[in-house]
């Protein structure tokens, strides 16, 4: 099934209209928000470690090139290697030759979505390799042959009933067995399956939830412990990471994981965190006999030094996204790309470029939900209005919208016209809605009343009520 970000509006539309999309989101939309309001209230001052994350991740950003500098010392004193990759088709390029040095034939891999940002899958299935995505929602979408439609959780969009008839295709081929149909019976089943890939893989490939530059550790975050099997297991061990993951201190990412469990899955603690150092050393009972580390730049580098540097702050928890409105309507695969939501509609048009992306800024209703629950405080709204602003200098707008800004700048930077034709069309709005308070059609409005009606204007402007106000306070 292929998305693309050029296409939201189509995909948006088609979102709106997936019946069995609407159904699976319906059930998700509480969860995340209410686990990560728990999580929040139980804490003495979340607003404080809030603030220390930002700290921490701004700091880490103005001495990026220090720390990871001091990271690869770290990595190699240990036994690994580290890779510097510029772009995806670099990145692909070195794990591939990492595979061929590895005489794989198969690669197990734990959710990494610098993973899916360079398409790793793709080029290695091209390369002949079998791939087996071992996070339990990855290997659902893996079945289904879709991209992930969230950061945390892979397959939000599927019903359980999708699901079943997905293992039954695959798991069965034709036998004659009982559909599972419960929760655990599909995950046990899962496990099964996977349990083989597990022991007989050649290399394993992880992402990195953080890069620690005073130890060469990198930092893995899962509730199902698929990560520990798929960098443990195989003789070969490659994580891959975006160089914005750096942190300066083992106690920098002990703050930062703090906010990443609550914010993401409203946890204290997710289930498994592990700090992985290097391969297998003398003594170790298990691990593997190399280890590579795959940095990748793909425009980071850029936006650290242009406007959107506060983006580079994010740990990837969804947090943004499980408050967001739009996303909570139209789900992850309407944004046509690896990032959804309120984070992806700033970071897609910065890695796959704007003129790409046109709709991506406009995906958002500017109601500050994100920003008001991001753990690194990074401030979304404002970087949307950035990039609308940067289409508009660019010339990316489609004629019809600059005629609307034009049309309504000419009046907004006049004063009094602005409040002449301002309140001369809600008195015209008022009368034609007969008293009705609201509009159930009006011509160039389809996009609001399509769905629901538009509520008619009061008969006076906020001015107005503002100076009748201000008179009877005697101001």
């Amino acid at each position: 099934m292929q998305f693309s970000p050029q296409q939201f509006k189509p995909q948006a539309r088609a979102a709106l209209q997936d019946q069995d999309l609407q159904q699976a989101l319906s059930r998700a939309k509480s969860g995340f928000i209410d686990k990560r309001r728990v999580a929040v209230e139980a804490f003495d001052d979340f607003e404080a470690l809030r603030e220390r994350g930002k700290r921490i991740r701004n700091h880490a950003l103005e001495h990026m090139d220090i720390y990871l500098e001091r990271l690869e010392a770290q990595v190699q004193a240990a036994g690994g290697h580290v890779h510097w990759a510029e772009d995806a088709e670099q990145a692909r390029a070195i794990i591939l030759e990492l595979c061929h040095k590895a005489s794989a034939k198969r690669v197990t891999k734990s959710k990494t979505m610098v993973g899916e940002e360079i398409g790793i899958n793709e080029a290695m299935e091209a390369d002949g390799l079998e791939v087996v995505e071992t996070d339990l929602g990855e290997y659902i979408i893996q079945l289904a042959e879709e991209p992930p439609s969230h950061i945390i959780a892979p397959a939000i969009h599927k019903t359980r009933q999708q699901i079943t008839e997905l293992f039954d295709r695959y798991h069965h081929r034709g036998e004659l067995k009982k559909k599972l149909r419960e929760i655990p019976e599909l995950v046990n089943e899962a496990r099964e399956v996977l349990r083989e890939k597990f022991l007989t893989a050649d290399v394993g490939i992880t992402g990195a939830n953080f890069l620690i530059a005073e130890t060469g550790s990198i930092a893995l975050v899962t509730n199902e412990g698929n990560a520990d099997l798929t960098h443990t297991l195989p003789r070969m061990h490659i994580s891959i990471s975006g160089i914005d993951k750096v942190v300066p201190t083992l106690e920098d990412a002990s703050t930062l994981l703090r906010l990443l469990a609550r914010s993401a899955t409203g946890q204290e603690m997710s289930t498994y965190t592990t700090f992985v150092n290097g391969p297998r050393r003398d003594g170790d009972p298990d691990g593997p006999d190399e280890f590579h580390l795959v940095l990748l730049d793909n425009g980071r580098t850029r936006m650290l030094q242009g406007q959107f540097r506060e983006m580079l702050r994010c740990i990837r928890c969804g947090a943004c996204m499980n408050h967001c409105p739009v996303y909570a309507a139209v789900g992850g695969h309407a944004y046509g790309w690896v990032y959804p939501g309120p984070m992806g509609s700033v970071l897609t048009p910065l890695i796959v470029g704007l003129d790409k992306t046109r709709d991506l800024p406009h995906a958002c209703t500017l109601n500050g939900r994100c920003a008001s629950v991001c753990p690194v405080k990074i401030p979304l709204p404002k970087l949307l209005r950035q990039l609308r602003s940067e289409q508009y200098r660019e010339g990316l707008m489609d004629s019809r919208n600059r005629l609307g800004l034009a049309f309504w700048g000419f009046f907004a930077t006049r004063p009094r016209l602005y409040h002449t034709a301002a309140g001369l069309a809600i008195r015209v709005l008022h009368a034609l809605s007969r008293g009705r308070g609201r509009f159930r059609r009006l011509p160039m409005a389809a996009g609001w009343t399509g769905s629901r009606d538009l509520p008619a204007p009061s008969r006076r402007t906020f001015q107005q009520v503002w100076k009748q106000q201000s008179k009877e306070r005697g101001r």
